[in-house]
């Protein structure tokens, strides 16, 4: 018995980047603390309102269904998807542009400030892999 490749098989799987291993790691870190951070949200808005403010809300709310999106995205691209690839790079570049604005504009409690931060190390690290080039010996066959 062999084992038969389709071409659609074999060129989806030279598409997809090396260490997706990683980025499905890190994606669901990502994903995790921004569902953990909307827990912290609910559980803050009772015991310590202070400490959650109008754009907390609004920004975990986006950031924790984003996140799932992402994690969508980063599971189909290494499974050899090449367009959730592509969508993974755009909702990553976005995700990072966004998290640097909020981070210079949105007036967030300390406690989100540091979530934010560690959330774009995550997205950041996510980026080097999907964004880096193949090795110069790799070449794609037609």
């Amino acid at each position: 018995m062999s084992t038969r490749t389709t071409p659609s098989n074999s060129a989806t799987a030279e598409s997809t980047p090396p260490g997706f291993r990683a980025v499905t790691w890190l994606v669901g870190a990502y994903a995790a603390l921004s569902l953990l951070t909307m827990v912290a949200i609910v559980v803050l808005t009772d015991l310590a309102p202070h400490l959650v403010s109008p754009q907390a809300w609004v920004r975990g709310i986006i950031i924790a269904a984003t996140s799932i999106l992402t994690f969508a995205f980063a599971r189909r691209a290494a499974k050899g998807s090449p367009r959730a690839l592509l969508r993974l790079r755009i909702v990553v570049g976005i995700l990072l542009v966004a998290v640097v604005a909020v981070l210079f504009f949105l007036p967030l409690p300390l406690w989100m400030v540091i979530e934010q931060a560690v959330c774009g190390v995550l997205l950041l690290a996510t980026a080097l892999i999907i964004f880096r080039r193949p090795p110069s010996g790799a070449t794609r066959k037609n």
